[in-house]
């Protein structure tokens, strides 16, 4: 536990000013940014978002839209066509079954089409200010790498963060793994060199010879 203490320090001293990366102003549109998140960069989604959500930003406009209609809006984002249906079915589905509004807890969440642990977590912790932790690529990958987790499993990555971590810090650390994740240990050449946790590293020293 000494470790992760390190590692959290070091982390939120670099990051702490750091947090989501794509652009919302509700619930909703936080929801439908994450579902588009899903193998495409923050970047291209905030592009795609500027121009859906200024004519459709909440689930009465976005479920009155034809699949091929959103589909036009969302093509640069991967796996646009499964998204768009899943989205507009979530759109009906608020409002069919929450009222208009998007569930604040995790098992209706994850009963919308297209919605996952993930992006449930995201949107509980950033819409919501709930403790949580996503684990996307970044944290699968990085917890793994300098030891916050050790699984090859993406529930039990999440199960043990929430162990490791204290649970006040769940919702800030997911954004400082992801941040790190970013800027320093890449998933494909990681700046080992630039990291000051590497001391801690499983992946570096395994690989540093």
């Amino acid at each position: 536990m000494e470790n992760i203490e390190k590692i959290l320090k070091y982390l939120e001293s670099q990051y702490k000013h750091l947090g989501c990366a794509l652009n919302f102003n509700s619930e909703f549109e936080l929801l439908i940014a994450t579902m588009l998140s899903a193998q495409t960069t923050d970047e291209t989604v905030n592009k795609v978002t500027e121009k859906l959500f200024a004519k459709y930003n909440s689930p009465e406009t976005i479920s009155r839209m034809k699949v091929e209609e959103l589909e036009k809006y969302i093509k640069t984002c991967g796996l646009y066509k499964t998204k768009a249906k899943n989205i507009i079915e979530t759109s009906k589905k608020i409002l069919e079954e929450f009222d208009g509004k998007v569930p604040e807890n995790l098992e209706d969440l994850i009963k919308l089409p297209g919605v996952g642990r993930k992006t449930a977590n995201v949107v509980l912790a950033n819409a919501f200010g709930k403790d949580t932790i996503a684990v996307d690529t970044h944290v699968f990958r990085v917890s793994n790498r300098i030891g916050l987790a050790s699984s090859n499993d993406v529930l039990k990555t999440e199960m043990q963060l929430m162990q490791n971590i204290p649970k006040e810090y769940w919702s800030r650390a997911h954004h400082w793994i992801i941040w790190h994740g970013r800027k320093i240990c890449t998933a494909r050449k990681p700046k080992c060199n630039e990291c000051m946790i590497k001391e801690f590293c499983n992946f570096y020293k395994n690989n540093e010879n």
